[in-house]
């Protein structure tokens, strides 16, 4: 189910305030999480808190793959027309062991069309377990930061760094992080997504 958190009111113009998006899986989602434990929920909290004036759209289904999201993509720059998204996708393809190149054309597509709504884009990396070899595992890996490097978009290495291995920090399945991690999460991002906003504001 798609969510869609609301975090700020318009302006005091009255224009809408501008949004950011999150198209992701279970880790934006907020699997096996109360409403308000996710990462999504304390970046709304963490906007609000500094005096962004932005509204936070969660576009996140579990389970989805890039292939997923390129397909709901262009529905929510239409519908939302946000000034940032966050692409958190890949780590379904990569558990499925699905075509790393489909994987990376997928997420190559989803930045040109951002691009070209003039949305600006943060990548979102993940890391996989060596299910499927140490070549695959490592083509998997260095698709965000190439394709980052390609595009000049920003990237988060790693979302789930200093969470992924810590026991304390995740879900009994040992895939999702449980709501402790979740502020680690927050600060895995959080520098990425400060100077962007920064950045859009200060663009004319």
């Amino acid at each position: 189910m798609v969510s869609a958190l609301l975090c700020s009111p318009p302006s005091w113009s009255g224009a809408p305030a501008p949004v950011i998006a999150i198209l992701g899986d279970s880790l934006s989602a907020g699997y096996g999480l109360e409403a308000n434990e996710s990462w999504v929920a304390l970046l709304e909290a963490r906007l609000a808190n500094e005096g962004y004036g932005y509204r936070v759209v969660n576009a996140s289904i579990t389970g989805d793959t890039t292939a997923g999201g390129l397909s709901r993509l262009p529905g929510l720059l239409a519908r939302e027309s946000p000034s940032v998204l966050i692409v958190e996708l890949g780590g379904n393809d990569g558990l499925r062991g699905l075509p790393v190149a489909r994987m990376e054309q997928n997420l190559r597509r989803m930045i040109e069309l951002s691009a070209s709504a003039g949305t600006r884009v943060i990548l979102a990396g993940i890391q996989i377990p060596p299910n499927y070899g140490q070549v695959y595992t490592q083509q998997f890996t260095r698709v965000f930061p190439a394709l980052a490097d390609a595009y000049g978009v920003s990237l988060v290495e790693f979302i789930l760094d200093g969470v992924a291995l810590n026991p304390e920090f995740m879900q009994d399945d040992g895939i999702h992080p449980n709501a402790l991690g979740q502020p680690q999460m927050l600060d895995n991002i959080w520098p990425v997504v400060a100077p962007l906003l920064e950045a859009v504001e200060a663009a004319p």
